[in-house]
Parts: C-alpha cells; sequence; structure tokens
C-alpha cells in the first residue's frame, strides 16, 4: 500500500511544480540576469582597462567595424583611428579614467544585440554620459559603438550654446 502513495505524492508534487512554472517552462519575460551581468563586467573592464593604460585589454572590447563617438564633434573614430589618437595615452601608467555610477543595460531576446547607458565620474570633467550598442561576438559580448557625452543642465544650456553656435 505504501507504493501507491508515494507514486501518488510524486504526481502531485511534479504536477504542482509544473503549474507554477506555467506553460513551456519558467517563464521568461526578458534578458536573464547573467547577460545582463556580463555586459556590466564587460564595461566594468574595458574602464579598468583604460584606467591601468592597458591598451591591449581595452581595444580587445570593440568588436569588429566598431566606431567610438567622443565629446568633440570631430570624434567619430573607427577602432584603428581611435587606437592611433590614443597611443601617447597608454604609454603612462592610466589613459584616462572613468567609473560608472549609473547603468542601465538591455538584451534584445535572442538576438545578440544590447544597449546601455551609464553616467561616469572623472576627475577632471565629472559626470559623462556613455552608451553604446553591444554585440555578441565568438560567445562575448563587444561593443559595436560606444558614445561619450558631457552631460549640460538645460538651465546652462543656452551659455554654452552660445559657445558652440555656428552661424
Amino acid at each position: 500500500m505504501r507504493t501507491p502513495l508515494i507514486l501518488a505524492s510524486a504526481l502531485l508534487g511534479s504536477l504542482g511544480l509544473l503549474a507554477l512554472a506555467g506553460p513551456g517552462g519558467p517563464a521568461r519575460s526578458g534578458p536573464s540576469r547573467s547577460e545582463v551581468d556580463t555586459i556590466a563586467d564587460m564595461l566594468d573592464d574595458f574602464h579598468d582597462a583604460a584606467a591601468k593604460a592597458d591598451e591591449r585589454r581595452y581595444f580587445a572590447h570593440f568588436a569588429e567595424g566598431a566606431v567610438f563617438l567622443g565629446t568633440d564633434p570631430t570624434e567619430r573614430w573607427t577602432v584603428e583611428e581611435f587606437r592611433a589618437w590614443a597611443a601617447p595615452y597608454f604609454e603612462g601608467e592610466s589613459a584616462w579614467v572613468y567609473r560608472a555610477v549609473e547603468r542601465h543595460v538591455r538584451v534584445a531576446d535572442g538576438a545578440g544585440v544590447g544597449w546601455f547607458d551609464e553616467v561616469v565620474r572623472n576627475e577632471k570633467y565629472g559626470d559623462l554620459r556613455g552608451t553604446g550598442v553591444v554585440l555578441r561576438e565568438g560567445g562575448a559580448w563587444k561593443l559595436a559603438q560606444y558614445n561619450l557625452t558631457f552631460l549640460i543642465p538645460n538651465d546652462d544650456a543656452n551659455a554654452v550654446l552660445e559657445i558652440i553656435r555656428h552661424d
């Protein structure tokens, strides 16, 4: 008599787990937390490589055909152009230091594409915004585009526009 009772209990327990999982298994409402964490870790390592003047590690984070958009209007570089411009900075102890103080990462389900925005802090410039697109290449997340911009409060925008206006 114990065997049917044990089997019935196991069956009911299994059905209960299936009911909690919902149709087709566990529900997923977006990318796994680990994908977001992996991209965040990559971005932290990207910034750390610059802070430690590790040129090889820094540029290894860029995807094939990537571009870097800097703060100056003329700064739209291919990786090769950016690497040539940045070479003197990587000869010291630190190329530049940006530390993320806020970050938002999203990943398109199953597409191998993500995007992010982050506020990064720099001793000289204060807070800036970095935005970008990441692609999964060879199992790793790589930067397809990184865009670094100054954060200008709206109350100060007219003064800045007066300086940069090209009438």
